[in-house]
């Protein structure tokens, strides 16, 4: 008989490892169907490589399917033959040069029926803006609720607890009225400004400096450094691991974000970050392509997840540290 520990341990890696698929699902759906072709993901078959070999890009066939001058210019080469016959020959030899293999079609059409590289780059330049204003803004604010003595500390900190409260939709009308009224709609700057302060932020880098001996910060100033240079080069490179939990937080949370994008970003396409781009294959007179939409969201996701594996060991420590205290 088995002693109580192990089989509490058995069933602890039991739920673990059923939650672990129920989060690897997704992903594995959402690749699947990046390399079907669209008649496989309507009838939900082909297993997660999908069966066919090749298949017919209808855009392709439908792009240079022959009109009247193009049947006039070869005419000569079908002697003898009706102009339907002509057509009819060469939308075969058309339809041989379009067939290409589903994940091929889904991935070129991930760039090609819309700039996916312009909506990276926009996510690229709106997470690490954030992300870095962030920092600048909560190193300071986390440092003084941690280590200096003033009136009312407490109670400011009470009220970045009470901030960690407040959902994003709760204040979305307010900010976009504000930036409509200053004409920052359709602009970097309504995707960046209202998320430059981050009381999550200030709340794990606060918990992270009440690690930080104090003997640390004492012989800083004994040095004769101002508390701004403490905060910069002494607790800055000490807090580099909450930093790169944090960083994993901010830039996954802003990069994923539909929400936002959605309603301060209505008439400029060239704004468009990675989420709004998957609109460019939702609905239409064909249907929806599921096939290169999730192609585009493979393509999005990917740098999150080298991001993370890089990054998973100072994520780790820095969750760690941050609620030793």
């Amino acid at each position: 008989m088995k002693p109580t520990y192990y089989i509490g341990e058995t069933w602890k890696h039991a739920v673990l490892i059923a939650l672990s698929i129920v989060v690897i699902l997704p992903f594995y759906v959402m690749l699947s169907t990046s390399l079907k072709s669209p008649g496989q993901v309507e009838r939900n078959e082909g297993g997660f490589f999908g069966t066919v070999s090749e298949m017919v890009d209808a855009k392709c066939v439908k792009r240079l399917e022959p009109d009247r001058d193009m049947i006039a210019a070869v005419r000569d080469q079908y002697v003898g033959q009706t102009d339907r016959e002509i057509k009819t020959a060469l939308m075969g030899d058309i339809q041989t040069s379009c067939t290409v293999h589903p994940a091929i079609f889904n991935y070129s059409s991930a760039f090609t029926e819309a700039p996916l590289l312009r909506y990276l780059l926009n996510g690229l330049i709106v997470t690490v803006s954030i992300f870095v204003i962030q920092v600048v803004i909560a190193l300071p604010c986390a440092y003084a609720l941690a280590k200096l003595r003033f009136k009312g500390r407490e109670f400011v900190f009470g009220l970045v607890l009470f901030c960690l409260l407040i959902p994003v939709h709760a204040i979305a009308l307010p900010l976009y009225i504000m930036l409509s009224k200053l004409g920052l709609t359709n602009t970097y700057a309504a995707l960046i400004v209202p998320w430059t302060i981050s009381v999550f932020g200030i709340f794990l880098m606060r918990q992270f400096f009440m690690t930080v001996p104090d003997d640390l910060i004492d012989a800083g100033r004994m040095d004769g450094m101002s508390e701004f240079s403490i905060v910069w080069k002494v607790m800055l490179p000490a807090a580099i691991p909450a930093l790169m939990a944090f960083a994993i937080f901010s830039v996954v949370a802003h990069w994923n974000d539909y929400f936002w994008p959605k309603i301060v970003v209505t008439g400029n396409r060239d704004l468009f970050t990675p989420p709004l781009g998957l609109r460019e294959f939702r609905g239409g007179s064909d249907g929806s392509l599921f096939g290169p939409m999730m192609a585009t969201a493979t393509i999005i996701v990917i740098p999150l997840i080298v991001g993370f594996l890089l990054a998973q060991r100072r994520f780790i420590e820095g969750i760690t540290l941050s609620g030793m205290k």
